[in-house]
């Protein structure tokens, strides 16, 4: 989802693509999970997300919300984000050392972190966030080979879809009226696209688009 925020004040005055270079290898992190604290409710997963790590752990979502993940209300749509405990609100894949227990695993916005995405025109592109990691010195690095994504192409047309299709939900919400309906939304957003388990011998991209297409359907969403 987005947040509006003034680019001048948190970036570095620059938009990225994939093969882009920029300042943001922070040299391993060793010694520091800064960014692994102290973040609320901020990291929000999307189903690719979800599908990595249940496959990965081979755990099933509703193991992860029993102390990993939780459930959070986002412009008005209920969405997983990672869960945070204790006195500084370390994330629950945080090992013993501070080293992420799932790095393999990680979230897409973990991944592409002291990136954002900065969305235009039914597409993004990625910014440094200049005062969100206060480790020094960064290292150039290619957009495509930081974010270390497996067919990235595809993911991003993925990040995209997703994006705008909660726009339009969220859209949706604002024209209705009542708990009900919203309840309603909610409950089948979270059983199609988290909750209900990806097929393991087919393709998450191919599968998520069938969930899409009917989803739109059922919501009566164009586009």
């Amino acid at each position: 989802m987005e947040r509006e925020i003034d680019m001048k004040e948190v970036s570095d005055g620059r938009l990225y693509g994939l093969r882009d270079m920029v300042k943001a290898d922070c040299g391993g992190c060793a010694g520091c999970s800064q960014c692994c604290e102290s973040m609320g409710s901020t990291i929000i997963l999307d189903p690719y997300d979800v599908w990595r790590l249940t496959a990965g752990l081979q755990v099933s979502f509703e193991a992860l919300l029993q102390d990993k993940l939780e459930l959070n209300l986002v412009e008005g749509i209920i969405l997983p984000n990672m869960k945070t405990s204790g006195e500084n609100e370390r994330c629950g894949f945080l090992n013993g050392e501070g080293r992420c227990s799932v790095h393999a695993l990680r979230p897409g916005f973990c991944r592409i972190f002291p990136l954002g995405r900065f969305y235009e025109n039914h597409s993004f592109q990625y910014f440094l966030q200049v005062h969100e990691c206060p480790r020094e010195p960064k290292l150039k690095v290619k957009v495509q080979k930081w974010i270390d994504t497996p067919d990235l192409k595809r993911n991003e047309k993925f990040i995209i879809d997703w994006h705008y299709f909660l726009k339009d939900v969220t859209a949706r919400l604002g024209e209705q009226n009542g708990e009900q309906y919203q309840k309603m939304i909610d409950l089948y957003i979270l059983k199609s696209f988290y909750q209900e388990e990806w097929e393991k011998d087919r393709d998450f991209y191919e599968q998520f688009d069938e969930r899409l297409t009917k989803a739109k359907e059922i919501l009566k969403i164009s586009g």
